[in-house]
């Protein structure tokens, strides 16, 4: 079992920047991470995500501007800049392993004048 538990959301400006933050814990070796997102009536959709040997892959969309990154396996990290209205969703930490999806509870990041 994996439990993934986000934070680092919140409210900022067109523009601004912001740093999400997931710990893994349980059995993670050799799971594969990523962020989703998941707008207001919108399908949840792929951000980033990253391997155990650090090869990364990321949405058209987020291309430039976000940055994933994992540190010491169990923690995960999306430095998001250039922030748009756009990118206003819940954000939610994934774990993948053996065709299973693991996920966290999310955290609202709103990008809004």
């Amino acid at each position: 079992q994996v439990q993934l538990v986000e934070s680092g959301g919140g409210l900022v400006q067109p523009g601004g920047s912001l740093r999400l933050s997931c710990v893994a814990s349980g059995s993670i070796f050799g799971i594969i991470m990523g962020w989703y997102r998941q707008a207001p009536g919108k399908e949840r959709e792929l951000v980033a995500t990253i391997a155990t040997s650090g090869t990364t892959n990321y949405a058209d969309s987020v291309k430039g501007r976000f940055t994933i990154s994992r540190v010491n396996v169990n923690y995960l990290y999306l430095q998001m800049n250039s922030l748009k209205p756009e990118d206003t969703a819940v954000y939610y930490c994934n774990g993948l392993r053996g065709g299973v999806n693991y996920w966290g509870e999310g955290t609202l990041v709103t990008v809004s004048s």
